[in-house]
């Protein structure tokens, strides 16, 4: 997952370099889709070269192996718990993080703070090459101290430190912002304040200013009103368009170009992202050893490919859209990561509880 997202950013900042921001925006962010074919071309020949494991042939040769596996993977006595356990406890768990620190640091960098684009991306693209260590590294730890550990311990970290690592890098990334927060806060009124994550455009006058604003990034309080009103650091703005709101916001100390902090300050941004990098190697290092000794030899790849594909394509591809339906509802910029955190604890109570070690393990088994 991780060396995927860094040779993404590299062929997307490299296209964007080659071709420049005006072919990119207009038809050049096409190229890396293109790209992306020859990568479908290299999977499948990597795939066709694969062996199967000596476990498999061993069963095969006997006969043993499963005539029904998808039927089999939920009737097999005790099954079903535990996919239950591999879906909730590790596919989500480790997904909501694994995203938050890739996709959801990378948009937050670029919109929430209005750091530059080729900052942002190094900065993320960078912290993500060195994370990749933690990843080895607890992959090799496990096989040590058990698997079960380092993504309790993950996840207990990422509950403690994901909001604070967050406000540290929205406080150090562009603290101007927060000043002009600070000085000027927003306050947004009016009836029917709906925010419909689904739509493109709001439906309602006040849903509109909530989208506006959330998607710059800036906190703002949510009251009741009986038209669409809004007030900067207690100031009403006459213009409600987004170049009126824009330019209220401006008068008022808002700047929305593009930031580059300085050397210590994007340093101290790496270091962050690098700590919810290790964190994310934490829970997913593990992973792979501890999916192959949990289930059962006969249905292994049914079984730990289902809980496996639901955790991550629905608890994590869900992840963009809620965490933007909260701010947009709260107001507040970090609120978003809430749905990590939900999901998190879920994980972790779900490890405690349920979750065997699995180390030294038969794989025959």
């Amino acid at each position: 997952m991780i060396g995927g997202f860094i040779l993404s950013l590299i062929v997307v900042v490299g296209t964007q370099a080659i071709v420049g921001k005006a072919v990119w925006e207009a038809w050049g962010w096409r190229i890396p889709f293109i790209l992306s074919l020859a990568l479908l071309a290299i999977s499948l020949w990597m795939r066709l070269m694969l062996r199967e494991s000596p476990v498999f042939l061993a069963m095969k040769k006997a006969g043993a192996q499963a005539k029904n596996p998808i039927k089999e993977a939920f009737t097999a006595p005790g099954n079903k718990k535990r996919m239950f356990v591999a879906m909730i406890g590790i596919a989500a768990g480790f997904t909501v993080i694994a995203y938050t620190v890739m996709f959801q640091a990378l948009y937050f960098l670029q919109n929430g703070l209005h750091v530059a684009a080729g900052v942002a991306q190094l900065l993320v693209g960078g912290s993500a090459f060195i994370g990749m260590g933690a990843f080895i590294f607890f992959g090799w730890l496990s096989d040590r101290i058990g698997r079960k550990k380092p993504i309790v311990i993950g996840y207990a970290l990422v509950l403690l430190l994901a909001l604070p690592l967050y406000q540290f890098m929205g406080a150090t990334a562009n603290p101007a912002l927060t000043q002009a927060a600070q000085r000027a806060p927003v306050v947004v009124s009016g009836p029917d304040c709906r925010f419909d994550p689904f739509a493109k455009v709001q439906p309602t006058a006040c849903g509109k200013l909530l989208d506006h604003f959330s998607k710059r990034g800036i906190p703002y309080d949510k009251r009741d009103g009986v038209v669409p009103a809004v007030a900067i650091g207690g100031v009403a703005v006459s213009d409600l368009s987004a170049k009126g709101l824009d330019a209220a916001l401006g008068a008022r100390g808002y700047d929305f170009g593009a930031v580059t902090p300085d050397w210590p300050r994007a340093m101290m941004v790496f270091a962050a992202l690098l700590l919810l990098w290790t964190l994310s190697g934490a829970t997913y290092g593990p992973v792979a050893a501890l999916l192959s000794e949990y289930f059962p030899a006969r249905i292994r790849y049914s079984s730990l490919s289902i809980p496996y594909h639901i955790g991550t394509g629905y608890f994590g591809g869900f992840l963009p859209l809620v965490s933007q339906y909260i701010v947009a509802r709260t107001g507040n910029p970090y609120a978003g990561l809430w749905y990590t955190l939900a999901i998190v604890a879920l994980a972790l109570v779900t490890c405690l509880v349920a979750l065997p070690e699995t180390k030294d393990r038969s794989l025959d088994a």
